[in-house]
């Protein structure tokens, strides 16, 4: 079985993309035998409401009995909207969405603001995991001057982890991890999972480091190639690694995450 953890549908004001939509999605997910996707609506990083694209990824989905039955839609949520408490409420009881994705960084907040912790915290009641994402592009690269160059890192996320130690947590397309051992141990207490998508040159030498349970299989699609966090994992098992590691990396982690929490 695999999950993706990390895909996307909508646009991208500074590129235009392809597969952004459900459908086109969906198609990729079958050519390459992905069974689950987690999808968000990158509308709502722009949107000034941001909740207007959770309805627009609602409707999506529920437009096709296809895509109920592969997508797990997370929201997205700004802590600094007036109404995000409401917008959460109908995220998780109507929507049915096991999740949220923050985005500080466009958004134009810290992560320590005070209601950025509350919506975190609120996020965990409800049982539902909260996702960053390092990078949305590669800024390394020619960029639209409107758009962002700083990128958040593991270690950006502490001040969270400390806040907030019992919520859930994705990591998107995020670089390799350096963690002194105070931070190391700190990251092996939380319950978080580094998806494939990023920079992560080495992922035997991470998984041997930190564990196989905290990373999972990701896209980041349609802004990066389908393929490659899948070939990261399957030249894991190259190494000599064990089945059971695999399955964790493939699906098992993200298993637990979505459904058992």
């Amino acid at each position: 079985m695999l999950i993706d953890i990390n895909s996307n549908t909508g646009h991208w004001p500074f590129q235009q993309l392809e597969n952004n939509s459900c459908k086109d999605l969906l198609g990729l997910m079958n050519r390459y035998g992905v069974d689950l996707s987690v999808v968000s609506n990158m509308n709502g990083i722009f949107y000034k409401n941001t909740h207007s694209s959770n309805e627009e990824l609602y409707n999506e989905i529920n437009s096709d009995r296809r895509f109920k039955d592969r997508f797990i839609p997370f929201g997205i949520i700004n802590p600094l909207y007036a109404g995000w408490k409401h917008d959460l409420d109908i995220c998780r009881n109507k929507f049915g969405m096991k999740g949220i994705r923050l985005y500080p960084v466009y958004h134009d907040y810290d992560l320590s603001d005070a209601s950025c912790i509350e919506l975190i915290r609120a996020a965990r009641d409800k049982g539902m995991v909260v996702a960053f994402t390092s990078r949305m592009f590669d800024p390394r690269g020619p960029r639209h001057w409107m758009d962002t160059n700083v990128q958040l890192t593991l270690r950006d996320l502490f001040p969270v982890f400390k806040e907030v130690p019992d919520a859930c947590y994705f990591l998107l397309n995020s670089g390799n991890i350096q963690l002194n051992e105070d931070e190391k141990n700190l990251f092996k207490k939380i319950n978080i999972l580094v998806d494939t998508s990023g920079r992560i040159s080495n992922l035997y030498n991470h998984t041997e480091m930190y564990g196989a349970e905290k990373f999972a299989f990701g896209t980041h699609s349609p802004i990066l190639d389908y393929l490659t966090g899948l070939l990261r994992i399957e030249l894991h098992g190259n190494n000599g690694t064990d089945q059971n590691s695999l399955e964790l990396l493939r699906s098992a982690n993200a298993l637990k995450m979505l459904v058992e929490t």
